[in-house]
């Protein structure tokens, strides 16, 4: 296995753990993947809410919060370390620039289009900057914008297919067509790397995201052209991931009929282990009275069956009854908590022995 190099970047081991908010993906989950020489990430979103130690406001929680997980992670860890920050947040500017000033080594920013991202960027920075796209357009997009007003192409891109957990690049009516397996996306995405290469002179690594749970998963998706993988479900039910241990539980104790996609708040599809508050939110008992942290852009609280932000928090905290867990579509394989060690260990084993009996 290559390792994986996002220009003067050198990360040992090609898996990228993905950022789950609120409060799943902290200093300590990041920083346990970095230890085992993957790309540990902190989530962004609503990170302000879970380390609100002060009545400053939404937005101040989230600055000064990402500012402390970021110097919390370092402490832990000499390896590399990313955060995630959704673009249709209302404070995207404020936690990137945050980001940026305390050095991390890569921005993850996907859920739309993140097109004005490279305008945070000066001289001397070495931050790198991966969009997430779940189509060759999009990312065909993005690198002509970003050339067009930045002079800048991405760094990598992560592609994210259908299978992912969370909040989903596709229509609820797409999910399953076969030109949107994630075989097919990272094809598509390669195409565009590879003519900005022959254009522009510049490797940008394709990172597959979604659906990946296994060494064999990782075996088939980089042995299509992916030099990385990104996975999330499969780092949950670890002792190091920052999620109570009622949230890592709900993934135990999950079956494959547990898994649904519903409609979420932001106006995007999402997947999701299917409990109780969700039939309530189905049902219209979970409308908000008000709209208390405006948080996301294309959250519309006049008509939005619950506020995603006190759910996510609400799970977080491990108070499963006021909130659910985002998942991906292997949720139902996790059986047992593990550690963060003995996941790399297992993915490491599975994918030589693919290699092997190729």
């Amino acid at each position: 296995m290559n390792s994986l190099n996002i220009g003067d970047l050198k990360i040992p081991v090609p898996i990228i753990q993905g950022g789950m908010g609120i409060g799943i993906s902290l200093s300590g989950l990041a920083s346990a993947v970095a230890n085992m020489g993957g790309i540990g990430v902190i989530s962004s979103v609503g990170i302000g809410l879970v380390h609100k130690t002060a009545n400053t406001g939404y937005k101040k929680n989230n600055i000064e919060a990402i500012r402390n997980e970021i110097r919390k992670a370092r402490e832990m860890t000499l390896g590399t370390i990313g955060v995630n920050i959704m673009s249709v947040i209302t404070n995207f500017s404020d936690m990137v620039r945050t980001s940026i000033e305390e050095g991390i080594d890569l921005i993850f920013s996907g859920a739309g289009l993140p097109l004005d991202l490279p305008k945070y960027l000066s001289n001397g920075i070495k931050t790198k900057l991966v969009p997430i796209v779940s189509s060759a357009r999009a990312a065909s997009i993005i690198c002509q914008k970003w050339l067009q007003n930045y002079d800048y192409l991405p760094d990598a891109f992560v592609v994210e297919g259908p299978k992912a957990g969370g909040h989903l690049g596709f229509k609820a009516d797409a999910l399953l067509l076969e030109n949107n397996s994630l075989e097919n996306l990272v094809s598509g995405v390669l195409q565009v790397t590879a003519d900005i290469k022959t254009k522009y002179g510049k490797d940008i690594p394709v990172i597959a995201a979604g659906g990946i749970y296994s060494g064999y998963d990782m075996f088939s998706i980089m042995k299509r052209g992916a030099s990385a993988v990104q996975l999330g479900t499969r780092f949950v039910a670890t002792e190091e991931c920052d999620a109570s241990p009622a949230f890592k539980n709900a993934f135990i104790q999950a079956v494959d009929n547990d898994i649904q996609i519903i409609k979420s708040p932001v106006g995007m599809p999402g997947r999701t282990i299917f409990n109780t508050f969700l039939k309530e939110a189905v049902e219209g008992k979970r409308r908000p009275r008000v709209c208390k942290h405006h948080c996301i852009r294309s959250c519309d609280p006049k008509t939005t069956s619950y506020c995603i932000s006190e759910a996510l928090l609400e799970a977080f905290k491990g108070n499963m009854e006021d909130g659910f867990a985002f998942t991906g579509a292997n949720a139902g394989k996790v059986d047992r908590i593990s550690t963060v060690e003995h996941v790399f260990k297992e993915l490491l084993a599975e994918y030589d022995t693919a290699d092997k009996e190729e």
